[in-house]
């Protein structure tokens, strides 16, 4: 018997089912990332009636139209299609510069509560002042190299090597080098607000 298959041998019905879990997914990374309709197309170009048509299946999803969503979301094409798992568990991630830091992305945010990042901070004045900033969710962190310096609210602390530190980011907050020399952090964090804690062994 004879099976409609796409050129990669995926079965044509598999095909569509896979394009009709893409709506979702495109609503559900655009709220995970606090952005509305309007807030997107005038990002990307796209018109919010195409965002709107696509997030709710009426339209086809094309390439030329995901490829600037994977963009603007940060995140590879293939997870907004939900490509089949290749099998190989490792991830490639791909560095991010932003203000001056380069933010390592450590899990594919498929599904998943938590994102964990590897970020690194540029070398500063101590004396300089912290930018703070206020958002849901909740974020967990683990100084590689220190010092760095955590502000939250009035509150200055000072983390070393090996140290850890966690806190509701809806706080005032803010992250930098504590010295002129670059610091290494690693960082969870929880758009849904789950506290995530070090239990002794």
């Amino acid at each position: 018997m004879q099976t409609n298959t796409d050129p990669g041998g995926v079965p044509g019905d598999g095909v569509d089912a896979l394009l009709e879990t893409v709506g979702p997914r495109l609503r559900e990374v655009r709220t995970r990332r606090q952005l509305k309709l309007a807030d997107v197309a005038e990002r990307t170009g796209l018109s919010v009636s195409t965002l709107s048509r696509l997030e709710s299946g009426l339209r086809r999803p094309s390439l030329d139209v995901l490829i600037p969503l994977a963009q603007l979301y940060r995140v590879p094409l293939d997870e907004l299609v939900g490509a089949p798992a290749t099998g190989d568990p490792r991830i490639h991630p791909k560095p991010v510069r932003r203000d001056g830091m380069i933010y390592i992305p450590l899990t594919t945010g498929r599904g998943a509560p938590v994102q964990a990042f590897k970020l690194i901070l540029p070398g500063r004045d101590p004396q300089a002042p912290i930018r703070q900033s206020v958002h849901g969710g909740y974020e967990w962190l683990y100084v590689l190299t220190g010092p760095l310096h955590l502000k939250l609210g009035a509150e200055l602390t000072v983390l070393e090597d090996g140290e850890a530190a966690e806190f509701d980011t809806r706080r005032p907050h803010g992250i930098a080098s504590g010295s002129t020399r670059p610091a290494e952090i690693l960082i969870l964090f929880s758009p849904q607000g789950e506290e995530i804690h070090i239990r002794d062994a």
